[in-house]
């Protein structure tokens, strides 16, 4: 049964029913006799509930994709699955292997064996990962206990039993808590630990391994005030260690002669502690998902070398940064909102200044003490506030990297880095390439150093050698210059002087630089030397009311003391411009568009596979399309794409995915991957991809066409309540994962969206808020991993964000969907909002914007601001052609040829049996009247 054919039979019966109840009104009125009232009555009841079984015709042809998945539960014992997940374990045990990072190893106090005291509430209650859209079943994890005894530990069982005794229950670790992670903190006093504990955990061994968890979650960001919270001291916020923590760590490092800590955390705690001599070596281990406990048990027994690399900065104070301080809730107070959220409706409408510029993560603390004229660092200044730079990570053996190959043809800088293994054991080691940029002061801003690419070695053995090769774009070392200094209306520009290309041990530590010169300016623009060559069209400003929308004074080496912040600024008003774009969104119609036209074909999508998005073809398949087809096709994207039988496609379904499948409607739960922060703190995009493949595998076998995933957003402050769920700080290593996870799900033919796009940085108020930056950042920080993900990925899916890029909602923004992402970058495919149960985010506005299918399940259609006129008509085919194309461009069809479910057949038999009756009453009424 098809939604047209319910249809059609719903308006079949609805005229039944009309025509039922007006004859047995009149046989009523008519009628004598008690058997005549009796059969009337009868018969009106019968025409009432096929009234209500109209209504659910109705909904059906609705919601028929939603039920349809519903009813279609998902076999998780098949072989197919069971081996499918299997695989998948498998590899979140080496994705975690690769993404635990080395923090500190004194007198190579790592590796251990044998007996170890496992101290911190957290060795029981790990974070396996987050909660909410990135949430992952945890259900069949293995444990810490377990993960170590499979590497040949022996665990004391004392202290398991003194946490399992004081143990809480994990609350909202699951995709429908969406009010961030649990903050509280359960770490027994210090006075629990009884003498007995202590002295029987000296005598089974000396070394204590402490553990420290912290969680995140969608739908709210890290406490910066733990007053409320369980645990938590007034004043202190989450990312510090508590009392109770620390009294406890006080006790591993007066009791036992080796000290080891492991952090499990997506967000970068605060980790001064960790300088402590008593503290013998410290593992990250980031968010290890079902298996990745393993992977720590056989990193701490060396039967792997820690190759991970940190995807963030770790400062002694995560609050001491500009970005810090514009984070968070700031409401505009002169305005009156009119919006409701899902969640709530708002006072005021909302805002966020970007206040830093470009200067968030290391490009703020790499440049924030580099002397301008010099190009040196103050480094005491420097080293009281980084920790651990970006990228850092240590080994159980030493590495030399030197460059032994480059050359610049103007147009690339080919590069080849030698890697030898200079110490005793085999392992991985990490190649990061850097540039420095000439700066001029008052002139286009610029980072001290930026990532430039990445790579990783084999497996190199003692005295090994391997050479690792790089092809960098020049044109990727360009800065964008949004004032317009070098040209007018906003461009890429590699301005002249000495560009340094270093191969860096992180963000801060050189091993190795070449550098060329660029003589002369070379402005990427039609009007000067020429876009650049990975766009489609020349990069200039969209962006213009955001950068200078909301009067900010943007952060500047130029004059840090001037613009530097420090302190949390007051709300301001939002000026008139400002409330009226919020008010009144535009829609534009063109009174020359032409209408669009239809016919009959033959064609169907499955006969669109393989060819150009520009093809004629699509237009003859397009004009197949119905009004009310195009409706139903970009107003029902909840978890799936509707059923259009005019041109052969076939009903599909999508899942969420950050760190495993998660089938909100049919059941289809996959394994728990690693969080998306621990994947790239592997630095290996080979991974990325295999995860990618991995995960469609899943999928495959689910019957799930496409993934919400991956989920790469920046990490604009360490505060972030989805930053286990996001890759980095850069988006240069968050793209590239991104573009590796994309090229492996396209492997399966499953296609991905990538998402939040964009700006989507913190859960504070995400929806609605009005976010204000410079071009500069939004292309160089938070458009970064999208570029990449669609120029070297291949991404033919996008999600938008729930926020807005100044005061359009990101599904609504023709200048981030059609000017950027199509028209610049090259994209082709379907953009989906994020869930639209919001009244600003609208269908209409969707659609003339470039965002073509609505995330609900309940449907959100377009009206007659779209179909009354040209312009919105043509913009709705242009939608069913996006949607279409990355459909015919998967396995989306293969993978929804199962036949008509179960629930269909039944829903006929009784809707025929039900009209059998009342065509059976109607021919009695009548009956009864001719006699």
């Amino acid at each position: 049964m098809t939604a047209k054919t319910v249809l059609i039979f719903t308006v079949i019966v609805a005229v039944l029913a009309v025509l039922a109840i007006a004859m047995t009104i009149r046989a009523g009125v008519k009628g004598k006799g008690t058997f005549t009232k009796g059969r009337t009555v009868g018969t009106v009841l019968l025409s009432l509930l096929l009234i209500i079984i109209v209504g659910t015709n109705g909904a059906i042809y609705n919601f028929n994709n939603i039920i349809d998945i519903y009813f279609n539960k998902i076999n998780m014992d098949s072989p197919e699955i069971k081996q499918a997940r299997d695989d998948a374990k498998d590899l979140t045990e080496k994705i975690e292997s690769e993404g635990i990072v080395l923090l500190k190893n004194e007198n190579n106090a790592l590796p251990i064996q044998g007996k170890i005291n496992l101290f911190g509430y957290s060795s029981l209650s790990v974070a396996y990962g987050g909660t909410g859209s990135g949430a992952g079943d945890e259900s069949n994890n293995v444990d810490l206990y377990t993960g170590l005894q499979n590497a040949g530990f022996e665990t004391n069982d004392e202290l398991k039993t003194f946490y399992e005794e004081r143990l809480t229950e994990k609350t909202g670790t699951d995709i429908f808590h969406l009010t961030g992670g649990d903050y509280n903190n359960y770490e027994p006093s210090a006075d629990e630990f009884t003498d007995d504990i202590i002295d029987n955990a000296k005598s089974f061994s000396d070394t204590a391994v402490v553990v420290f968890s912290r969680s995140g979650g969608e739908g709210g960001d890290l406490p910066t005030d733990m007053a409320d919270k369980v645990g938590g001291t007034a004043g202190k916020h989450y990312l510090e260690l508590t009392d109770n923590e620390r009294d406890m760590l006080d006790i591993a490092e007066t009791n036992f002669d080796k000290v080891v800590v492991l952090i499990n955390s997506g967000n970068p705690m605060e980790l001064g502690f960790l300088d402590e001599d008593q503290i013998d070596a410290a593992l990250w281990i980031g968010n290890p998902g079902s298996t990745g406990c393993n992977a720590i048990g056989s990193v701490l027994c060396g039967e792997v070398n820690p190759s991970g690399r940190l995807a963030d900065t770790y400062a002694y104070d995560v609050t001491a940064n500009p970005a810090y301080y514009n984070s968070g809730d700031f409401e505009y107070p002169n305005t009156d909102s009119l919006v409701q959220t899902q969640w709530f409706e708002l006072e005021h409408y909302l805002y966020l200044d970007y206040q830093e510029n470009i200067y968030v993560g290391y490009r703020y603390y790499e440049t924030r003490w580099v002397d301008n004229e010099t190009g040196k660092c103050d480094e005491e200044a420097y080293h009281k506030a980084v920790q651990y730079p970006f990228g850092y990570g240590l080994s159980y053996t030493d590495f030399v990297q030197k460059i032994t190959g480059f050359e610049n043809d103007g147009t690339t800088v080919k590069m080849d880095v030698t890697v030898t293994n200079t110490g005793d054991v085999s392992g991985k080691d990490v190649v990061q390439i850097y540039e420095t940029a000439p700066y001029y002061v008052g002139g286009i801003e610029k980072s001290h150093v930026n990532l430039i690419d990445y790579g990783k070695t084999q497996i190199l053995e003692p005295g090994a050698s391997e050479i690792v090769s790089f092809e960098i774009p020049v044109e990727d070392l360009a800065s964008y210059d949004w004032q317009g200094i070098k040209a007018d209306g906003g461009s890429y520009v590699l301005e002249a002087g000495t560009y340094e290309i270093k191969v860096m041990d992180n963000a801060h530590d050189v091993l190795d630089s070449k550098n060329f010169v660029v003589d002369e300016d070379v402005i990427y623009n039609e009007a000067n030397d020429g876009k650049r060559e990975s766009d489609v069209t020349e990069a200039i400003n969209h962006f213009d009311n955001v950068s200078n929308g909301n009067s900010i004074t943007y952060v500047s080496r130029a004059d840090w003391e001037g613009t530097d912040v420090t302190e949390r600024p007051d709300w301001k008003d939002a000026s008139e411009e400002i409330i009226d774009a919020l008010e009144n969104p535009k829609f534009p119609v063109d009174d020359s568009d032409e209408p669009i036209t239809f016919a009959k074909n033959g064609l169907t999508v499955d006969g669109m596979k393989g060819l150009d998005y520009d093809d004629p073809q699509w237009d003859k398949l397009l004009e197949q399309l119905s009004l009310d087809d195009m409706v139903q096709l970009t107003g029902f994207g909840g978890f799936a794409t509707a059923e259009v039988s005019s041109v052969g496609k076939y009903k599909t379904m999508d899942t969420d995915g950050p760190a495993g499948i998660n089938g909100l409607v049919n059941g289809a739960s996959g394994i728990q991957y690693t969080s998306a922060v621990t994947l790239a703190s592997t630095w290996n995009q080979e991974l990325a991809q295999k995860l990618g493949e991995s995960m469609s595998n899943e999928a495959k076998v689910y019957g799930v066409s496409g993934l919400y995933a991956p989920a790469m957003n920046i990490h604009r402050t360490a505060f972030g309540g989805r930053n286990f769920e996001y890759y980095s700080e850069d988006g240069i290593l968050a793209g590239k994962t991104a573009a590796g996870f994309a090229r492996g799900t396209a492997e399966n033919g499953i296609y991905c969206y990538i998402k939040h796009f964009a700006l989507d940085n913190q859960e504070t108020n995400r929806e609605n808020v009005c976010v204000w930056t410079s071009e500069q950042a939004i292309r160089e920080v938070y458009l970064k991993a999208f570029e990449l993900a669609v120029k070297e990925g291949n991404a033919t899916a996008v999600m938008d964000a729930d926020s807005r890029i100044g005061t359009d909602w990101c599904g609504g923004s023709f200048a981030l969907n059609n000017d950027v992402l199509r028209n610049e970058w090259g994209f082709k495919g379907m953009v989906i909002t994020d869930y639209i149960g919001d009244n600003f985010k609208d269908a209409d506005i969707a659609i003339f914007n470039g965002c073509d299918l609505m995330l609900s399940t309940l449907g959100e259609k377009v009206t007659d601001i779209v179909l009354d006129n040209n312009s919105g008509q043509q913009a709705l085919r242009k939608a069913c052609h996006n949607i279409l194309y990355t459909i015919a461009n998967s396995n989306a069809q293969e993978l929804s040829k199962s036949g008509l479910s179960t629930w269909v057949y039944v829903m006929g038999i009784v809707d025929v049996l039900l009209l059998a009756l009342v065509i059976f009453g109607l021919y009695k009424v009548a009956w009864k009247k001719r006699k």
